[in-house]
């Protein structure tokens, strides 16, 4: 999707009038904000290429502006990974972006929680290439039931929740927007925290970024 959006812009700078985009990615852009924007200067330089006939070096420009864009929305995305439960620690939120050849481009952002030897990792991928087995078992209840899990809703999302009373340990799968899939993970881990972590996911907010 992130692909064919960003395909949309190049061809609609492409047949912008001549003197409305700089013909070289150096030249001065109409505001210093502009002109410090890695993905336009990327594009520009796409459109240059393509225009002199360079086709392999347009497209590679524009997969390289892909890329940026991913990383910008892999920012915005770990903003939504939130802060420790009262008497939890955390680590640092981290952001792993593939290359359109691995897994389509997918994204994932992720951060870990810890109590004494209680720990909670929440992942959030985009484009994940298991979406739509999930999307699967959360829409049949006898395919969730079948790996050990059982459908809830949290937060207003259907969630799969597993759980594991002796082991304490347990997760939980939840497909925001068509788009997300989100993981949150736990070891000796009570539910209630493993839940409480879960719900404190603002997937109003991650939905509206899609």
């Amino acid at each position: 999707m992130l692909r064919i959006y960003l395909y949309s812009i190049f061809v609609f700078l492409l047949l912008c009038p001549v003197a409305a985009i700089p013909a070289h990615a150096g030249e001065q852009a109409s505001s210093p904000a502009v002109a410090r924007d890695d993905v336009l200067v990327t594009i520009r330089e796409a459109i240059r290429q393509y225009r002199a006939g360079d086709y392999a070096g347009a497209v590679s420009n524009l997969d390289y502006a892909s890329q940026l864009i991913r990383q910008k929305k892999s920012e915005k995305m770990k903003e939504l990974l939130p802060p420790p439960l009262a008497g939890w620690q955390a680590g640092e939120a981290t952001a792993q972006v593939m290359g359109t050849a691995v897994f389509g481009g997918a994204l994932t952002v992720s951060r870990e929680y810890k109590k004494g030897s209680s720990s909670v990792s929440i992942e959030i991928v985009s484009d994940s290439p298991v979406l739509q087995q999930v999307m699967m078992m959360i829409k049949n209840p006898m395919f969730a039931g079948a790996g050990g899990g059982h459908l809830e809703t949290i937060k207003g999302q259907r969630a799969i929740v597993k759980y594991d009373g002796k082991s304490h340990s347990g997760d939980v799968n939840i497909v925001v927007a068509g788009r997300f899939m989100v993981t949150v993970k736990g070891r000796q881990v009570a539910k209630d925290d493993l839940v409480a972590y879960t719900r404190a996911i603002d997937f109003k907010a991650l939905a509206g970024g899609s």
